[in-house]
């Protein structure tokens, strides 16, 4: 088995707060702040399409950047298969996003802007289905690093009652 490329408790905890905050944005941006535009009254669809077109572009290359964060915490981290596949399974529907999705609703935003009826299509719903693989692919990875940094931390914390160091319990020779 491959040893840890580099063995520290910063980054297990950079392993469990990547994802984090990934995740956080991911909902904040994509399931909070872009639908709530669209009750907002006062913008024209026209309008609140150009914002959310802005949004994703940005929201895109922000996630590259955690993209390659959670890449150098994996690689530092150890070969671990779950991360490792989470990871390039991540990278595989952000692909999908920048190559595919954005390009096509991008055109289509463009067409609504300059008066156009784009046809019906499925495209949007396939966006938000990545989303939704994105999230639970994340919280995946959250509930595995927890989990290990649970199970790391648990014998630290065996014997301990009461604040009571496990050297001085009952029955125990310091």
């Amino acid at each position: 088995m491959i040893e840890r490329t580099f063995s520290s408790p910063y980054v297990d905890i950079a392993h469990l707060l990547v994802p984090v905050l990934w995740f956080g944005l991911l909902v904040g941006v994509c399931f909070v702040a872009v639908p709530v535009k669209f009750a907002a009254p006062s913008l024209s669809l026209p309008v609140a399409l150009d914002v959310g077109r802005v949004t994703f572009a940005l929201f895109n290359d922000i996630e590259w950047v955690m993209l390659a964060l959670t890449v150098v915490v994996v690689v530092f981290s150890g070969p671990h298969a779950l991360p490792a596949i989470a990871t390039a399974f991540l990278a595989l529907i952000l692909c999908v996003q920048t190559v595919w999705l954005l390009p096509v609703l991008d055109a289509r935003v463009t067409m609504i802007m300059a008066g156009g009826a784009p046809p019906p299509s499925s495209y949007h719903l396939y966006y938000i289905a990545a989303d939704v693989l994105k999230a639970g692919v994340l919280l995946v990875m959250v509930w595995s690093q927890a989990s290990q940094l649970s199970r790391a931390l648990a014998p630290a914390h065996h014997g301990r009652r009461h604040g009571i160091a496990p050297s001085v319990l009952p029955g125990q020779h310091s």
